[in-house]
């Protein structure tokens, strides 16, 4: 790639886009805030859930349809090719220039979305995992890298604020992309066939799925509630699966080529200084006191250090906490609550709400990073991880307690929780490079924040794992206790099928707990709102861990430090 300046692709090249004198810095940062928009709209990922859940029954999730699980998965792809993108891509940057990176950061975000709308329309799930989640992952990856090691070359003097600015841009993309995701939702949506209200409509169930006899024959069929067909303008009843389309396809394919074209020209923006240029009138200050190191760790040595797995371990755990509630917040939200205050907690309050995660996100990393300027880095991280146990423990309390009694104050608890949480999550991003450059010197500090970005990598992993696994064992145990306490023969009369089959019916997804509720005995507290108690424990529990492992940090080793002096303007990587 290193000759690619002699090549078709020269032109991209950072040899060829060398600012001329008098160029005004201030046209570079509104293409990085550009590109940080549209690849910030993963954070939106849960937004589409609903829709890829029930692909095939459209009203209702049917049998074939994918499961919520198996969806949120691709939401930790993209993250897992997020972290090691931009982990490998540092020194790549440095030999070819922020433009190009741009361009094939388009080409595979872009192209990303385009084969997973294909992955969508065809029903192979494979296919929505490579575009969306291995090549849109390496394209946020790219993405992510190049516009902040762009800005820190621009803006030596206030390299705080430039990489802020991009940084929130990726905070904020979901602000955006979660209200016109749903919007090409609907606007692309189409109800299945009706057939008719359902005792109007006689099915029989086999294998768990159910079917109905029609002038065609027997056609596979999905039973929507009320709720269900309202978002399509529909009726309850009986649906034909197959027949209608939730939007999902052509939303990819809408947004694909909305974002390439987007960041195709924010990419064609960039320019890099000239070499040994500085803004006019500005000398280098020396930085100062506590566990600020005035000496450099090189990239390679900062690995054999204790601080950098310490950081690690922080970064890793504080984002394992919130990513996996950040992938699934509408199902959490609509769950936890939908079920007990149906009027207030609304599709569209849903949709508010993750809206509102975005802006905490975005907000969270100029609060928390500013912040850090006046009280630390080791004290804003204690913060974090003091303040976020006892939020993630508040949120079992106002589940639980929202189940037996549905006052205004407990969703009230829960939302500002859940917004104080999703603010540290994001302050943890803008932090951490501050922090290293605190320890290890500013030389190097580019390419050690690339190689402690594996752990937003795994907790692309961890987290969303974590809140499934940890939910679908809460599910199965509701399910089994509720199925313990209903009539057998009302259980028969409901699903057609004895309960001797139960987990046949709860695998072709026949039986829920929503349908459990119908027929359970009077005074059943509903399980729903409970589902994520035992997830959030164990969110606590991580950054329990994280919190010694910020307390014990110390300032690093002189052994580890070299005498190579530091370059004043800008970091290594």
């Amino acid at each position: 790639m290193s000759n690619a300046s002699h090549g078709a692709l020269g032109f991209l090249h950072k040899s060829h886009i060398v600012a001329e004198p008098g160029y005004n810095r201030w046209r570079v940062p509104p293409a990085s805030i550009a590109i940080h928009l549209c690849i910030g709209s993963v954070y939106a990922w849960s937004v589409f859930n609903p829709a890829l859940t029930r692909e095939m029954g459209v009203v209702a999730s049917s049998a074939d349809d994918w499961s919520l699980s198996s969806v949120v998965w691709i939401f930790s792809v993209a993250i897992v090719f997020l972290g090691l993108a931009a982990a490998f891509a540092g020194k790549w940057l440095e030999e070819v220039g922020p433009r190009m990176v741009g361009v094939v950061a388009a080409i595979l975000w872009g192209g990303g979305f385009i084969i997973g709308s294909l992955g969508i329309s065809s029903h192979q799930l494979w296919l929505v995992y490579l575009g969306y989640g291995v090549l849109g992952g390496c394209g946020l990856g790219l993405g992510y890298v190049s516009p902040v090691s762009t800005l820190i070359r621009w803006f030596p003097d206030r390299r705080g604020m430039a990489t802020g600015m991009a940084i929130m841009g990726f905070g904020g993309g979901a602000m955006i992309a979660a209200p016109v995701k749903g919007w090409l939702l609907s606007l692309y949506a189409k109800a299945p066939e009706f057939l008719g209200a359902q005792d109007a409509v006689a099915t029989v169930v086999e294998g768990g799925r159910v079917f109905a006899e029609t002038a065609a024959g027997r056609v596979e069929v999905v039973i929507a509630s009320a709720a269900q067909a309202a978002d399509f303008g529909a009726q309850a009843g009986v649906y034909v699966v197959g027949t209608g389309a939730t939007g999902a396809a052509q939303t990819f394919m809408t947004l694909g080529i909305v974002y390439f074209v987007v960041m195709i020209l924010a990419a064609f923006q960039y320019r890099v200084p000239a070499k040994d240029w500085k803004p006019a009138g500005w000398t280098p200050k020396p930085v100062a006191s506590g566990m600020v190191s005035h000496n450099n760790v090189h990239i390679d040595q900062a690995l054999k250090t204790p601080q950098f797995w310490q950081m690690w371990i922080m970064l890793c755990f504080n984002v394992t906490a919130g990513i996996g509630v950040i992938g699934v917040a509408k199902t959490m939200m609509s769950e936890i609550f939908g079920s007990v205050m149906p009027l207030v907690v609304t599709a569209a309050f849903a949709s508010t709400y993750v809206l509102m995660i975005s802006v905490f996100n975005m907000v969270g990393r100029f609060f928390w990073a500013s912040a850090s300027d006046y009280i630390g880095r080791k004290a804003t991280y204690m913060c974090f991880f003091v303040l976020g146990t006892a939020l993630y423990l508040s949120i079992p309390y106002f589940a639980s307690a929202v189940a037996t009694n549905p006052a205004m104050i407990y969703l009230i608890g829960f939302y500002a929780a859940t917004m104080i949480i999703f603010s540290m999550y994001g302050g943890g991003f803008a932090t951490i490079p501050a922090y290293l450059a605190d320890m290890f010197g500013t030389m190097h500090v580019g390419g050690i924040h690339g190689r402690l970005l594996t752990a937003w990598s795994t907790a692309g992993v961890l987290g969303p794992l974590a809140i499934t696994s940890l939910r679908q064992m809460s599910v199965t145990r509701a399910i089994q206790d509720l199925a313990s306490k209903v009539d057998p023969a009302a259980f028969a009369e409901m699903f057609g099928a004895p309960l001797t089959q139960l987990d046949q019916l709860v695998a072709a997804k026949t039986v829920t707990i929503a349908k459990l509720m119908e027929i359970a005995p009077e005074g059943t507290i509903d399980p729903t709102p409970s589902l994520y108690n035992t997830t959030m424990y164990c969110m606590a529990a991580l950054l329990v861990v994280a919190f010694f492992a910020n307390l014990l940090m110390k300032p690093v080793k002189e052994h580890h430090h070299h005498d190579e002096p530091e370059l004043q303007a800008v970091p290594g990587e």
